[in-house]
């Protein structure tokens, strides 16, 4: 867990982050896709379930306008997991909090909750529900460029 720390002085960088969603779909995929083009290169990333679940095609069409791609990916879950040590869990939705809450009740973890919409409930033309993974997408990016990016440190591959 990092020390209290003034809100004058810069935050300590994590080095190990976890991304976790309801079943390593949507949410957590994009957010690990994504931190790996901000994140300093040396940051270790990951992501996870909570269930098993199937990859997306959405998230690979909103993905690749961006230039990114999960590329043979598929979804995991918190069993499935290389590593168990993280700096940082960021989790994506309520059931994914309480189960990371729960994970690390006896470490020294950071848990962050960042509420996502979940776009598969959007419906509509492909258009407007291509428009819902979109929203995701971009908030992900503006929330990992915010609050876990620090100022001048050497972003990873770049988008």
């Amino acid at each position: 867990m990092a020390p209290e720390q003034d809100p004058g002085t810069q935050r300590r960088m994590p080095g190990a982050i976890l991304f976790v969603c309801g079943m390593n779909a949507i949410r957590s995929p994009m957010a690990e896709v994504i931190a790996r083009t901000i994140l300093p290169t040396g940051t270790y990333l990951a992501s996870a379930g909570v269930r098993a679940g199937e990859r997306d095609p959405f998230v690979d069409a909103v993905l690749d306008e961006i230039g990114l791609s999960l590329g043979k990916r598929q979804p995991q879950t918190l069993d499935d997991l290389d590593d168990d040590y993280f700096d940082m869990v960021v989790t994506l939705a309520p059931e994914a909090h309480h189960a990371a809450l729960e994970l690390t009740r006896s470490s020294a973890v950071d848990v962050v909750y960042w509420p996502m919409p979940d776009p598969t409930v959007a419906t509509g033309t492909r258009e407007q529900i291509l428009g819902a993974y979109r929203e995701v997408r971009d908030r992900l990016k503006r929330l990992i460029e915010q609050r876990l990016a620090s100022p001048g440190t050497p972003a990873g591959t770049g988008v």
